[in-house]
């Protein structure tokens, strides 16, 4: 089957057997881009997602797999979800269905312990971070035990929002403190973070580009808060194209406003070191798929 993640920045599409994973592809389409204004998702951003799924089925034989598509925050928060979700099945026969936050944790957790499994990491306590381009999910897991909670909040909308730099502290110290109202750490957690900034972070770390990125050196990679300050401020003197390279064109911007809402993690939960994990809600949609629970 091929899962398919339509998220409110980048669209992410996998093939996995049951056993084991196949092909992946991913393009940064930008799907909030304005929504933090018009409440919608523009026209721009639907061409954007309907020629990356045009560039998918050529990497893809779609017509050999089950497709399994979702897509989230930005669609739930569009007023004009509906006819945008035509408009992209017409043009590509690719059908999406919107999910709600409740699924996209309990997915993408499946995804992270799969892989945390796989890796031979499982603390019996972690607080699970994954933040997307129009919201952050958290996710407190303490001995088998779930709690998941929903910021409506994304690098995309925190960076669309601060135009100043005065506002975007604001706007993070105000991130910060939601979190602290949310989510009460566990004893002797571990943290927890998925998505594209935590592993743009560490692939800068290590040595990678946006071109050269591998997942595989990424799983398991840990990430301390020092190192998050000084990816972020070399990356603040790198003029743009040097900056693109390493973070993929489309987010130069919203790099900047992602670190800092990494950052505010470490501190409103008095930690400085994480757990980095690639995989994230496609994986766990196709996990779900060969676990028949319902998509």
């Amino acid at each position: 089957m091929i899962a398919i993640d339509l998220g409110s920045n980048t669209i992410r599409f996998i093939e996995y057997d049951g056993v084991g994973w196949g092909k992946s592809f991913e393009k940064i389409v930008k799907t909030a881009e304005a929504l933090y204004q018009t409440h919608q998702i523009g026209d721009p951003a639907v061409q954007r997602i309907i020629e990356a799924i045009r560039e998918a089925q050529k990497k893809f034989d779609f017509t050999l797999h089950d497709v399994v598509g979702v897509t989230t925050a930005a669609m739930r928060l569009a007023t004009n979800a509906g006819s945008v979700l035509e408009a992209i099945y017409d043009a590509t026969g690719i059908r999406f269905t919107v999910i709600d936050a409740a699924d996209e944790a309990k997915w993408t957790l499946r995804a992270v312990q799969y892989r945390l499994h796989n890796l031979e990491i499982e603390p019996s306590s972690f607080i699970l971070a994954d933040i997307g381009g129009g919201s952050t999910e958290l996710i407190r897991f303490e001995k088998g035990k779930v709690k998941a909670v929903s910021l409506n909040i994304g690098i995309v909308t925190m960076s669309e929002s601060s135009d100043t730099t005065e506002l975007l502290e604001e706007k993070i110290h105000s991130f910060r403190n939601e979190i602290r109202r949310n989510i009460t750490p566990p004893a002797n957690f571990s943290l927890v973070l998925t998505a594209g900034t935590p592993t743009t972070i560490a692939a800068y770390l290590l040595g990678m580009d946006y071109a050269s990125y591998d997942p595989g050196r990424i799983n398991g990679f840990r990430l301390s808060l020092v190192d998050c300050f000084r990816v972020y401020d070399e990356l603040l003197q790198m003029d743009e194209h040097t900056r693109t390279r390493y973070v993929g064109i489309g987010r130069e911007r919203l790099i900047v406003a992602g670190i800092l809402m990494v950052t505010s993690i470490y501190s409103a939960l008095g930690i400085d070191d994480a757990i980095v994990v690639d995989d994230g809600l496609r994986e766990g949609v196709a996990l779900a798929y060969f676990d028949h629970q319902a998509l």
